[in-house]
């Protein structure tokens, strides 16, 4: 299993046009702030999750989807250079794959 558990969606992406390491690198770096939203919304899920087994209370779908996009943006924007440097060569590497 992946360490980013989210599927990232390829199917823009002019593969023919990536022929160089740098032609991927870029690529990359274009799918990386989209990518840290879904990683971000991804934990959110689980946090989630994990709070209303522990919630006697009820929640509503609005509720969840709130948090679960709140917490994609503030992680995009929240995210270590160390993480963002990680998810780019997994995007990197789901690129070769492809080509």
């Amino acid at each position: 299993m992946s360490k980013f558990p989210i599927d990232l969606d390829f199917s823009h992406v002019d593969l023919s046009s990536l022929e160089t390491e740098e032609d991927v690198r870029l690529e990359a770096k274009k799918l990386l702030p989209a990518a840290l939203v879904l990683l971000g919304e991804a934990v959110a899920l689980q946090t989630w999750e994990e709070l209303q087994k522990n919630f006697s209370g009820k929640s509503s779908q609005a509720e969840k989807r709130k948090f679960i996009q709140q917490t994609g943006k503030n992680y995009q924007r929240s995210a270590s250079n160390r993480e963002k440097q990680e998810l780019e060569d997994h995007i990197v590497e789901q690129l070769r794959q492809l080509l």
